[in-house]
């Protein structure tokens, strides 16, 4: 689709009978505007006697016509368009000093640095005029460098030619504009380059016509509303472009997916200093959707790229819809690219959607190392084929070797299980994890069914139902030293309401999260209990680099003795993602020996201001907790830690450093904790 724009000057009847063809309104600010588009000549009656010759960019004055423009200048050569001075003279003010200084200048063939200024559209002129001209202007492309005299001069000529044509596109089509050269202030050394603008009478379309929408029938109210430009308005270039390109997408969001817009055309009428504008519309037929056509089925099939449509057959073509399958599609990280485009089915009714994917490598081995203050040295290694079992069914196998803990586990994943976000899982894992807390030697066998959030389609309503089946060997304070093996089974729910802007980085919002586990454990007997926690955090920019955020939670288990309980099962506090500046899970009552034992109730807090500087920041935080043996957590005993942390926001998400320290810490708590990972504390 063209996109480019065509003026035409429009005389009156009495004093010329042609159309001559006008400057485009705006050229090279995008890359539409960077070609002139020649315009059709109407036939010439060769019995009539000749035109007069085309002007040079001024119309004929009509001398009955008294003159509503401000004078010109006392020098004619300093107007844009009629400016013929030679490149070795400067266009200076009529100020004697500064002519004086010009030709001294003029004459020395010195080089001398400038600055620029730009008078009379400050009433006017937008940021986005401002950028353009910056950004467009060899004036400012050389600013800061030394030049002579013919190249500033050369400078200001085609910087004169951009500054009408940036007016032309805001709709004033008189401008006038005037450029000097001045000699520094005192104290400086710089030249001053100056342009004093006079705007003019700002032109207004008397007409707008989309020739052509009405074949979109019953739906072309709601296109008309598409396209905002009306008469009446100014001749803003911007405006009937970005029409342009809302008439478009309203086209392709009702139906119309072989649509087509033409040009642009104003039509500008000098002596009424007011213009017509046509842009001609295509719709083409109308269509909804149809069938999926894909070119290879080795990854999925067309009917699984069906289910994760957001769309039905027979449903109205969009285009957002298209796109929106085009994501997903690019989320199952089985595909390096996908391309999607509309077919016509030839039945008069249906468009189809051909699908060309190109596959993605499947298989990924990872690597990582880290350490963290009271859990020691930890390295895990991973493989994992995306899709061993298509469509979308992936199995990870992972290994963990570390101070406390050594695991091995194999996971199966199915994205879109029957329906799109929809993830259902499988886990089988094996693990020794000796703590201060608990020694377990645990084996896992659990599934779930979920809808999941990530990066490219956050979701407002996260839930999960899970099932679990778990045979543990422990020892802890309560066991005297000896193990105790516990059989229990597990049916985890959870529910998360997502109300931030961003799922690493937050920086306003809020997010609510519940989560509810009722198991059974056997050991010796069988009893019940229900683990019970809500999450809560708030996100409150104060500036454009601060925000402050917050979090709280909240958990106790319902039912039965902590000496009961798995120590696995229990709540603990402390580490990187609860209290900072405490070791992993020391928080809380401890045994004759001063390890942890865990609780069954939780209580934590914590406060941080997140300041940014470009691609980097510093996050002062304090925190605050505490586990408790009863049903309710005790506030009263609050474990406090503080510190400063760094972060680097790189492209995939912050990445973090803590150092905290506990303010009112427990015999053996270490002086300064250090935390390292990805995304921020919460």
């Amino acid at each position: 689709m063209n996109t480019g724009l065509r003026t035409w000057r429009r005389a009156s009847a009495m004093s010329q009978a042609t159309r001559l063809l006008a400057l485009p309104l705006l050229l090279a600010a995008h890359p539409a505007y960077a070609q002139i588009v020649e315009s059709p000549v109407n036939p010439v009656d060769q019995d009539l006697p000749l035109d007069p010759m085309p002007d040079l960019g001024v119309d004929w004055p009509d001398m009955g016509t008294p003159d509503t423009v401000a004078p010109l200048p006392s020098n004619p050569a300093d107007i844009v368009g009629g400016n013929e001075q030679p490149e070795e003279e400067a266009a200076v003010d009529a100020n004697a000093d500064d002519a004086a200084v010009a030709a001294e200048f003029a004459d020395s063939g010195e080089e001398r640095r400038y600055s620029i200024r730009l008078t009379g559209v400050d009433q006017i002129a937008d940021a986005q005029f401002e950028t353009r001209f910056k950004e467009l202007s060899i004036l400012w492309e050389g600013e800061g460098k030394p030049a002579n005299l013919a190249q500033i001069n050369r400078r200001i000529m085609e910087d004169s030619e951009l500054l009408e044509r940036l007016l032309r596109a805001k709709g004033y089509y008189a401008a006038r504009i005037r450029s000097a050269i001045s000699p520094p202030p005192p104290g400086g050394d710089r030249l001053s380059v100056g342009f004093e603008i006079v705007p003019g009478v700002r032109y207004l379309l008397s007409s707008v016509d989309l020739q052509g929408i009405s074949a979109a029938g019953e739906r072309e109210p709601n296109l008309r509303e598409a396209f905002p430009v009306h008469s009446g308005d100014p001749i803003d270039a911007d405006a009937i472009l970005a029409g342009q390109a809302s008439l478009s997408l309203a086209l392709a969001e009702n139906g119309f997916p072989f649509a087509k817009l033409g040009e642009p055309e104003v039509r500008i009428d000098h002596e009424e200093r007011k213009g017509d504008l046509d842009i001609v519309v295509t719709p083409g037929a109308y269509r909804t959707f149809g069938s999926i056509i894909l070119n290879d089925d080795k990854l999925f099939s067309a009917k699984h790229v069906e289910r994760i449509a957001r769309f039905n057959r027979g449903d109205p073509y969009m285009a957002s819809d298209v796109e929106d399958l085009r994501s997903a599609i690019v989320a199952t990280g089985l595909v390096s690219s996908v391309t999607l485009t509309p077919k016509d089915a030839g039945d008069g009714e249906h468009v189809d959607l051909a699908v060309d994917v190109r596959p993605a490598p499947l298989r990924t081995i990872a690597g990582e190392l880290g350490y963290g203050t009271g859990e020691g040295y930890r390295a895990a290694v991973s493989w994992q084929h995306r899709n061993l079992f298509p469509p979308e069914g992936s199995l990870l196998l992972r290994g963990v070797l570390g101070t406390q803990e050594q695991t091995a586990s194999a996971t199966y994943r199915r994205n879109n299980f029957r329906e799109r976000d929809h993830v259902l899982t499988g886990l089988v894992s094996i693990s020794n994890i000796k703590r201060d807390a608990y020694d377990a030697r645990t084996i896992t066998l659990s599934g779930a069914l979920e809808r999941q959030t990530n990066i490219l389609f956050q979701k407002k309503w996260v839930w999960r139902i899970g099932a679990e089946l778990i045979a543990s060997d422990e020892k802890d304070a309560f066991s005297g030293g000896n193990r105790r093996t516990f059989l229990i089974g597990a049916v985890p729910l959870s529910l998360t309401y997502d109300g931030s802007d961003d799922l690493l980085n937050p920086t306003r919002g809020f997010r609510l999260g519940g989560r509810f586990s009722p198991e059974l454990s056997f050991q010796n007997k069988t009893f019940g209990y229900s683990r019970v926690q809500l999450d809560g955090s708030i996100y409150q920019p104060m500036s454009d680099s601060i925000v402050l955020a917050a979090r709280a939670r909240f958990g106790t288990i319902l039912g039965s003795t902590v000496d009961q309980i798995a120590p696995s099962r229990r709540f603990y506090a402390g580490g990187g993602a609860s209290v900072r500046g405490y070791g992993y899970q020391a928080i809380g009552p401890r045994d004759a020996n001063n390890d942890p034992i865990g609780g069954k109730s939780l209580a934590e807090f914590s406060l941080e201001s997140r300041v940014r500087f470009g691609n980097f920041g510093v996050v002062p935080f304090i925190d605050a907790g505490n586990i408790s043996t009863s049903f309710l957590p005790r506030f009263r005993d609050l474990r406090i830690g503080a510190g400063m942390g760094l972060r680097y926001y790189s492209s995939f998400g912050p990445i973090r450093i803590d150092v905290g320290t506990p303010l009112n810490p427990q015999k053996g708590d270490p002086r300064i904790a250090v935390y390292v990972s990805l995304g921020q504390a919460f």
